[in-house]
């Protein structure tokens, strides 16, 4: 986009697409190959040498061509302001780059430490979050003042007249939220930030429709759905951000309210996490040797603030060809959080005892409606536009005197 409008990041490009492609491919060799020890990765194979080569091959030719092209690919105008959108745009690349920097380190770090000491070191979930928390936050931030900034110059003074609404409405709710979700501080930087995008973006949607309204003289939802449909990506893309801003809280919710307990118990006991109180009622288990299979089901009645609520069924399954169990859990899910329990075991406690564990995670269901709407996004954005009947006819009328003229 910033390349059509302004005829800028023409270099920033090529280098972005050379990269996306090679790392696709290497993530394909670290899968393959066996390098790396993971639940999604494939065992030992002699097709991992062929990948690395193939990447090496592509990411070497693809960088001689890009120098060689260097020259031809300068940017046709220059930034004259820190605030235009363009700015806004290059700050945002090197926000994905170090996102992408920090992500790629943590995954070849084991490799590199293991070829340098000879001991393999890994990283967990707790360097990914550290690390990349503070670029997410920024990302959300620049999300949301990077729509109101202008092409070609902006200043602090026309972005905050433009966002000023956005930012408290933003604050009135983060404000709401302190006194009734959490007192988290971190919580509730992250949904503030969140809300910042999400009224942002919105902002934009009723600014554009109120300007066509008054200008065309139409209703609230025609103006939309006609502004929509003639501006199919910049009003995807800002379908796009509220995806995103949908799939933040959910990440913020099981990154810092997630609860969970493991504990053994024998029949009428229950085991408590937050508000879910789950009571163990009986365990069945029984073949079905047309399926190859012997099921082992607990049934638990669940109750939230001692209100009943139903029951879950998580289970085991073994398979006697393959000798494999397979864990299926009980599971509940609402838009406030998602209630996940496994069964571990049944033994050796007694007939009568099971191990089960238990996973509140708040919010974690936005995180699929944010995919939802980020495919949609996608969808609409990149749907071809119908061609003007006028211009069908003139290209139709320039194809016959073409052929006439042959």
């Amino acid at each position: 986009m910033i390349q059509e409008k302004r005829g800028l990041l023409k270099q920033w490009n090529m280098v972005l697409v050379i990269l996306t492609y090679a790392l696709v491919i290497f993530g394909t060799f670290l899968t393959r190959s066996g390098v790396l020890s993971s639940v999604h990765a494939f065992a030992n194979s002699p097709i991992g040498p062929f990948f690395m080569g193939f990447v090496s091959l592509t990411l070497i030719a693809s960088v001689i061509l890009l120098i060689k092209r260097w020259p031809e690919l300068r940017s046709e105008t220059e930034m004259k302001s820190m605030l235009s959108r363009e700015a806004l745009f290059l700050l945002n690349n090197l926000l994905f780059i170090s996102i992408l920097v920090v992500c790629f380190w943590g995954v070849i770090y084991p490799l590199i430490s293991e070829l340098i000491t000879g001991f393999k070191v890994t990283v967990g979930p707790p360097y990914y979050e550290r690390a990349t928390g503070p670029l997410f936050a920024g990302l959300l931030f620049l999300m949301a003042i990077a729509p109101f900034s202008a092409w070609g110059h902006s200043t602090m003074q026309t972005l905050g007249r433009a966002v000023w609404k956005s930012v408290l409405a933003s604050f009135v709710l983060t404000v709401i939220l302190f006194f009734t979700y959490t007192q988290n501080l971190y919580a509730i930087l992250g949904f503030f930030l969140i809300a910042l995008a999400l009224f942002a973006t919105l902002h934009e949607f009723w600014r554009g429709t109120l300007a066509r309204q008054n200008a065309q003289q139409e209703n609230f939802f025609t103006a939309l759905s006609t502004l929509m449909m003639r501006n199919r990506r910049r009003y995807g893309g800002y379908i796009i951000h509220i995806s995103m801003a949908l799939m933040a809280i959910g990440i913020l919710g099981i990154e810092l309210f997630q609860k969970e307990t493991q504990g053994t118990v024998a029949q009428g006991e229950s085991l408590n996490v937050g508000d879910y109180r789950v009571e163990y009622r009986e365990l069945a288990s029984w073949d079905v040797r047309s399926e190859g299979v012997n099921y082992t089901r607990a049934v638990l009645d669940i109750y939230e603030n001692g209100i009943y609520l139903g029951q879950l069924y998580p289970r085991i399954d073994y398979f006697f060809d393959a000798e494999q169990t397979m864990t299926i859990p009980g599971q509940r899910s609402t838009f406030r959080d998602d209630l996940y329990i496994l069964l571990v075991d049944w033994q050796p406690v007694s007939n009568n005892g099971a191990t089960f564990k238990i996973y509140v995670n708040p919010l974690v269901n936005w995180m699929w409606i944010g995919s939802f709407v980020f495919l949609f996004g996608i969808i609409f954005a990149a749907w071809p536009d119908k061609e003007p009947e006028g211009e069908s006819v003139k290209v139709t009328k320039r194809v016959s005197q073409t052929s006439a003229a042959d």
